[in-house]
């Protein structure tokens, strides 16, 4: 189809219907009513379906003359800008940014012709990555036309820090030119934090030239722009600016900022894997956070109470042990792993000290008799645990009393190991994982079986993490280990610790014999779908008063990947703790923490896959969806690719230099995109065991 048959009507920017989004699509409409409040917009033309506007000027001729008030009678005086304008981008919730063409220093009739086609062919290629229902491509695109303006320095401004999520910071990245070199990714440029009163928090890099490009009375007028913008919209906007060369402001684009980081709130808890991720090394089902989590917080808890390591009050309110993305995580500042932010405040405050006085007797007598309680209590479990009839010889009634039992003794179990690490020490002899080694070892060597080595040494359960699922094979033993001596001659701890484990074990043998019954005749509902249940929902099914509501609906926890060492929560989302004096080789540009492997975009797709590119390309954004992070060596946090990853929470790190031959295809990466960190990380080859060294308990 040539140009003289679209049917194509023309809206000034200046005109009432110009600011109708559904009219001139999001990008004119905001400029439109950008220039009516009074902004520093440059004026134009909106290109739309005839339909739209039935009396607006139609036609070809129409449209020509539209084109020479731009560029001049002779139609040569000046170049100008077609850029699309549509219904989809610009939004509240999806910015489309960089997903349509924009042709820039269009000269002639024939140039601005082609351009005009150029955009609209790019709608009809293009589908919205979060299309309404029943969008069809092509559909709702408008054409805005504007001249060409040659800045001398151009950028992108946010009115807020969609990096770090802070709405008292406005946010610049500034380069020689236009903002174009920004936006599609080429050039990192320099980007200004600064304060909503136009102090300069910090720029990156730290150069003398940084003044040069924009010196305080340019910051001072971008702030004031924002600040404008912002009343005009009702929320702090995506700007893209210019300077033409004789040093006038000009507002190119006004969108809604549409991915803001998440920011913890102030006193968020600290929290991390640390000393639980040895026991609970992945992602957990909800029957099993019921099971083992939540007695682990309540024996913490109580060990936490009895040292007087912290209020009653404040253990009252948090729980020592939860889960995060269905992997379990601790309070680090709870349970001692990292010192208080503020240990010289803390010495001078007299609670701390006096709570623990009032402890100190419980404790003097504690460290005496504890050795003997635990014993007792070891002594306990085992009568108990060998009490225990074969599952496949127990009611359906008993199955789920022998798990209740288990959530009981498993509280008394981690509080005193935890009280044992604080006041015994590790004690003499091996641990239970390098008993559980030597026995391995040894078995092997006799040629038994996984189940043959389970019965004979139930100490080997301590290589194996619980779980309701069906358990992994034994790992191979690595290398020559000291000669087994028994469960008896393990310190105090050490068989607590042993102890622990057997009883995770039994109510995980009760769990999956109840699931083998339940997956047969009318009910159906088996170990798979019955790990969906909390604990209490499934006492009230075993009485006969059905199941959730909603449990039909329910899936499995997913793996998102490892979490940050430390970290904070915002809204349910995890936000890595930044480290003091740490430096990373990029810059963060949102999107939290992810781990993954390198992928360059190109062949067999990985299941986690971390895109490296060499810069923020906005071709790559359909691959964007399902992505466990982005990598670029080059490009700006507010380009439109960024954007749009911050828009999908895909940790995205910027400026990684030789990224592309750093991390070649495979390569198992952690990005953080708070801080720009970019890690290699070790992977565990399965066929050979690494123990991780235990961490003291901080009760």
């Amino acid at each position: 189809m040539s140009f003289e048959d679209l049917a194509l009507a023309v809206v000034p920017l200046d005109a009432p219907e110009a600011a109708d989004p559904s009219v001139t699509g999001a990008k004119a409409a905001h400029l439109a009513r950008a220039s009516g409040a009074g902004l520093p917009v440059l004026p134009g033309f909106v290109l739309v379906p005839t339909q739209r506007v039935p009396d607006a000027p139609s036609g070809p001729e129409a449209v020509r003359s539209a084109w020479r008030t731009l560029a001049g009678a002779q139609g040569s005086d000046r170049a100008v800008v077609v850029r699309s304008s549509s219904v989809y981008e610009d939004a509240e919730d999806s910015s489309m940014a960089g997903r349509f063409a924009s042709v820039l220093d269009v000269w002639g009739w024939e140039e601005f012709a082609a351009a005009v086609r150029t955009v609209l062919d790019s709608a009809r290629r293009v589908q919205p990555l979060r299309p309404p229902a029943g969008a069809v491509p092509g559909d709702g695109m408008a054409v805005l036309v504007q001249p060409m303006l040659t800045s001398a320095v151009g950028g992108v401004m946010f009115g807020a820090d969609p990096v770090e999520g802070r709405t008292d910071r406005i946010l610049v990245s500034a380069v020689r030119g236009g903002p174009d070199q920004l936006v599609d990714g080429s050039t990192q440029g320099v980007r200004y934090q600064l304060t909503r009163r136009g102090r300069l928090v910090r720029a990156e890099p730290a150069e003398r030239r940084v003044a040069r490009l924009l010196p305080r009375r340019r910051t001072d007028r971008l702030v004031a722009l924002a600040k404008k913008t912002e009343r005009v919209f009702g929320s702090p906007q995506d700007m893209e600016f210019g300077f033409d060369p004789e040093g006038q402001l000009w507002l190119f684009q006004s969108r809604p900022i549409t991915a803001m980081a998440a920011r913890p709130r102030r006193g968020a808890r600290l929290l991390g894997p640390g000393p639980v991720a040895e026991t609970f090394p992945a992602v957990i089902q909800p029957l099993e956070e019921d099971l083992w989590v939540v007695p682990m917080s309540h024996g913490l808890t109580a060990a936490l109470d009895i040292s007087g390591a912290a209020s009653r009050r404040r253990l009252r309110k948090v729980p020592a042990v939860v889960t995060v993305q269905g992997r379990a995580v601790a309070d680090l500042r709870l349970l001692g792993v990292t010192p208080p932010r503020h240990p010289f405040l803390d010495r001078l405050n007299p609670v701390p000290g006096a709570r623990r006085a009032s402890a100190a007797w419980r404790v003097g007598r504690l460290r005496g008799a504890l050795p003997l309680l635990a014993i007792d209590l070891m002594a306990d479990v085992d009568r108990a645990l060998a009490g225990f009839p074969s599952p496949s010889e127990m009611l359906g009634g008993q199955l789920l009393d022998s798990v209740a039992w288990g959530r009981q003794v498993l509280v008394a179990l981690h509080a005193q190991e935890s009280l044992a690490g604080a006041l015994l020490g590790a004690g003499p002899g091996t641990t239970a994982a390098g008993e559980a080694l030597a026995e391995l070892t040894e078995g092997r060597s006799q040629g038994l079986s996984d189940q043959e080595l389970m019965e004979r040494h139930p100490a080997v359960l301590a290589l194996l993490p619980p779980t309701l699922a069906d358990r992994a094979p034994l790992p191979a033993p690595a290398g020559r280990t000291a000669l087994p001596r028994g469960v008896g001659a393990l310190p105090v701890r050490e068989g607590l610790r042993l102890r622990i484990r057997w009883v995770q074990e039994m109510q995980a043998q009760m769990l999956r014999e109840l699931g083998r019954r339940l997956g047969v005749g009318t009910c159906e509902l088996g170990l798979s779908r019955l790990v969906l249940l909390r604990w209490a929902e499934l006492v009230r099914a075993a009485r006969g008063e059905g199941l959730p509501a909603d449990f039909a609906q329910r899936v499995p926890r997913q793996d998102t990947g490892a979490l940050p060492d430390e970290f904070r929560l915002a809204d349910g989302v995890p936000v890595a703790e930044p480290r003091p004096g740490s430096r990373t080789a990029g810059q963060g540009s949102g999107g939290g923490f992810g781990t993954g492997t390198a992928w360059d975009g190109r062949g067999e797709r990985p299941d986690r896959p971390v895109l490296v590119v060499r810069f923020l390309d906005p071709a790559l954004a359909p691959l964007l969806p399902g992505l466990a992070g982005l990598v670029a060596e080059t490009g700006s946090p507010l380009s439109h690719l960024a954007l749009l990853a911050r828009e999908y929470r895909i940790p995205t790190a910027v400026g990684i230099s030789g990224a592309t031959t750093r991390f070649p295809i495979g390569t198992h990466l952690t990005v953080d995109g708070g801080t720009g960190a970019v890690t290699e990380r070790d992977v565990p080859e399965t066929a050979s065991l690494t123990v991780p060294a235990r961490q003291e308990s901080a009760a």
